[in-house]
Parts: C-alpha cells; structure tokens; sequence
C-alpha cells in the first residue's frame, strides 16, 4: 500500500502513513485507507478478518451521522498471481476503509495549537453537537448501559489499572479522593442516573469525541473516527462526550472555550439536567487520559524525554480529573431590565469570564412548550400561566446548579418585585449568594437595537417596549442593596464586572 501503482488512482508520493496501536492509515492525496492490526485488547477485537470486515463496515456506518462527506466506502483487499490489489478479483486477505483526505491542520486540535479556535466556533460546535445527539439512536438495550454497575465498572476498572502509578504521576490523595468521588456520587445519586436513563439521554453517541476527532472540512465542523469496536463506550449519557471537550478546553486553561461550547450545546437540547452529571464525566475523561498517557512509562522503548513529558502529562490529568472532585461555591446572578438592554450580551460576556451556566428564559419558555428555538412563539407561549412555569423553571434550574457548585446567570427581565423576591428567598434559604445585574440603556437605543435584531431566539419586539416599561416594577430597598446597574448604551469592561461581582 505504499506503492503508488496500487492504487486506480494517481496519488501523491511519496506515500505516507500514521500508525497507531490498532490502524494503519495511509495518506495518497485525495484520499486515505484505513486498515485495521490483527490485534485483541479484549475492549478490542481485530483478530479475524471477518472482524475486521464487521468493523470496516460498522465504522463507515457510524460515521455517516457526523462525517459522512469524509466517509466513503470499505474495499477489500485481495491477491492473486502473487500482486496484490485494491478491490480486484482475486482472495480477499483484508478490507480497508477508503476516506477523504483533509489536512491536519483543519484539525481542531492543531487550530488551538494555530490560536484560530476561537469562542463563536466552540459555540458553533456546541450546535453541531447537539444535533449529532439529536439523532442519536436509543432503545431499552442501549438505555441499559446508563444502569449505574455499568457506568461504576469502567470507573473501577480505571482504578485498578492505574494503582502503580501512585507516587509517580499520580499523589495517594488524589487517587483516594477521586476514587471516594465518584463511589459516592454513584450511591447519592441514583435517582439521577435513572432520570437520565427515563429521559433517553442514554443514546448511541460518538464515545470519543475530543478536539483531535474534530475537524473544519470545507468550512463544516465534521465529527469523524467515533468508537465502533465497543458499546460501552458508545452507547453513553450525552455528558460523556460533552466532556471531551470541556476536558480539552481545560486541560488547555481555556475555560471560555469550555463555557461557550457548553451553554450553546444545552441551551440547543435544553439538558441543563445534564450538567448535574457533568463533572463526574469530566473527572472520568481526565483519569482516562492519564491512565492511557500512563501506559507509555512502561514501555521499555521509551526514550528517557519521551518518559518525562508523558509523566509530566499524566500528572496534569490526574490533578484535573481529581480538581473535578472537589466542592465548588455556587451563586446564582439574575439579569435583570428590559427588552434589547443588553442583558443577554452581557450575561453571555461574563459566562465566558466567570466560567459560569448561562440559562436565557426564552430557550427555558421554548423548551417547555416544545417550539424550536429560531421559529417566532405565538400568543400561547405568552401567557400569564406560561411566563409563571416558565420563570419556575428558571429558577429550579438556577438553584439546583449552583447548589452543585456552578455560577448560574438567570437571563430574564426579571420585571416583577414577586419573581426577585422569590429568587432571592431561595438563594437565602440555600445559603446560595446573588447579585441582581440591572441593565438599562435609553429607550432610543432599546428600539433601535430590537429592530435590529436578527436570527435570535428572543421573540419580543420594539412594538412591546411602551408596555414592558408601564409594567416593569420599581426595585425594593432589599433588592437594591444587592444589585449592580449597567448602562449599557457605554461600552462595559466586562473583566471589571467580574471583580465587582467577585471581589
């Protein structure tokens, strides 16, 4: 496969090939053969050529929902008269899998490294993603494995592998206290897990989804080589490939990067639920990268630079995956003025700049009636019944977050003395901090930047703004002692914001 006269069409020499521990990929010019190693891993069946053939045919496949332009079609590989061919007549002795070839650099992973991976784009793939989920494949069979002794296996079978490295890589106490995490997450939260389970978030899922399985090819965020050798490891909870990237982003302190993936990717499927099971699968995907990175130090071919970086990295994600185990305060932030103040601008800027959930209640309001996002509510959506639930909502959600550790900003006009009154009682009674973040512009400005306003997911109009302002109630004494006023008609150095908010 390195000689160009095998294949039926011209290529580009010399041949190059990547090499991994299961594949062989080797790069022609416009396109690139994937063969599979004879090799058994026991997670990994290889061994047989009818194996590889399923597996050949199971990759192209799976690949279909996210990269189906890159993934073209298995030919078998046969010989006959002693040469060897490319779908020719002849004894077929293996199969290979025919791709396009992209440039590594259209790789996510090398666009960080390029400082081109921007924060729109992270958004951007947040709403690719939760498309690839929203057509994910679930049934009883694949909703077994959201079964908590199927999740806690792999988790105790990632223990048991990485208990050498105790005193290398890893510290005894971030070994214990992430072990002790997640057995105790697995015993409190049962209920969760079977939400989960009853909420068809247990889906075929890619199972492998990090920054370096993503690439921008012809301008489109393509997700390619997702697992086909393993169910458990595609048939997850959604979060676990959520994680992935959160996990990239922070391991590459870019928690921007993390937040604007992630608050477009819930705010798209509306599993703001899923956040509670999040960081476990985060910790989880750390340990796992450290466990893998581990491996290399007991090779004996490993050159000694090569020894020290892999033990250097594996020590960062075991810290990472042990910081996921730890309390974190949460605090709730509630925006608050009317239509086109800039709230949702700002709310938006400061998740990116806390790390914070950002919650908007027109996608909470459109979830809950079951309207997509970009298609205009009508009448029913505005009801005094509708905005009570959807303010309900809104709100549970913000507690129940910032009660497992995050820092939620509730996006709403937030008009009305009871809806505040409300959310400050629980935030009291949680022991949860809030600051009400009040913006306000001239209504001049209001009217022109909502009639100005394209491809939103907010319905209101300029036409709205004169009843908005008879019925928006003044603030209490209370409320005003705990809300910060932002004119937003100036520019907001939303870093200063930050330290007010946090001083």
């Amino acid at each position: 496969m390195l000689e160009p006269d095998f294949y039926p069409h011209p290529v580009t020499t010399p041949i190059q090939f990547i090499q991994t521990h299961v594949s062989i990929v080797f790069l022609t010019g416009d396109y690139a053969y994937k063969v599979k190693k004879p090799v058994d891993f026991g997670f990994l069946d290889y061994s047989t050529l009818e194996k590889r053939h399923h597996f050949c045919q199971e990759e192209l496949r799976l690949n279909q929902r996210g990269a189906a332009d890159l993934y073209l079609e298995v030919i078998p590989i046969t010989i006959s008269d002693d040469r060897y061919g490319l779908g020719l007549p002849g004894e077929i002795i293996d199969y290979t899998l025919k791709m396009r070839q992209f440039p590594q650099h259209s790789l996510f992973s090398e666009l960080f490294n390029q400082g081109l991976l921007t924060v729109e784009r992270l958004e951007e793939l947040g709403r690719v993603t939760a498309q690839f989920h929203g057509q994910g494949v679930t049934n009883d069979y694949i909703r077994s494995f959201g079964e908590i002794s199927q999740i806690k296996e792999a988790f105790d079978e990632n223990y048991e592998q990485t208990r050498g490295y105790i005193g290398g890589p890893q510290t005894q106490q971030q070994f214990e206290e992430t072990q002790a995490y997640s057995d105790r997450f697995f015993t409190e939260h049962t209920d969760l897990f079977a939400s989960r389970r009853q909420g068809d978030w247990i889906r075929e899922c890619h199972g492998d989804m990090h920054l370096g399985n993503i690439c921008l090819w012809q301008d489109k965020i393509t997700l390619f080589d997702c697992i086909e050798f393993n169910e458990p490891f595609r048939f997850v909870d959604v979060m676990f490939d959520v994680a992935y990237i959160v996990m990239d982003c922070d391991a590459r302190n870019r928690s921007d990067l993390a937040y604007g993936f992630l608050n477009s990717y819930v705010e798209q499927t509306g599993d703001w639920d899923g956040l509670r099971v999040l960081p476990i699968y985060v910790s989880r995907q750390s340990y796992v990268r450290a466990k893998v990175t581990s491996f290399l130090l007991n090779d004996p071919a490993i050159s000694p630079a090569d020894r020290k970086g892999a033990e250097t990295t594996a020590a960062l994600y075991y810290q990472l995956a042990w910081q996921y185990t730890q309390p974190r305060a949460g605090r709730l932030l509630l925006m608050s003025g009317l239509s086109g103040s800039g709230k949702s601008t700002i709310a938006r800027k400061l998740a990116l700049e806390l790390g914070a959930i950002h919650i908007r209640s027109d996608a909470v309001r459109k979830h809950l009636a079951g309207v997509p996002l970009l298609e205009r509510g009508g009448a029913e959506l505005y009801t005094p019944a509708m905005t009570s639930q959807t303010y309900d909502r809104l709100l549970n959600l913000g507690v129940t977050l910032a009660k497992d550790g995050y820092t939620v900003i509730l996006d709403a006009k937030y008009d009305r003395q009871l809806l505040r009154e409300e959310a400050i009682a629980q935030a009291n009674h949680q022991g949860l901090p809030l600051t009400i973040l009040h913006c306000s512009a001239p209504l001049a400005v209001l009217q022109q930047r909502l009639e100005e306003r394209t491809g939103d997911i907010a319905d209101a109009t300029a036409q709205l703004l004169p009843t908005q302002v008879a019925v928006f109630e003044e603030f209490t004494q209370k409320e005003l002692s705990s809300m910060i006023t932002i004119d937003t008609s100036a520019d907001i150095d939303v870093h200063h914001l930050k330290s007010v908010i946090q001083p």
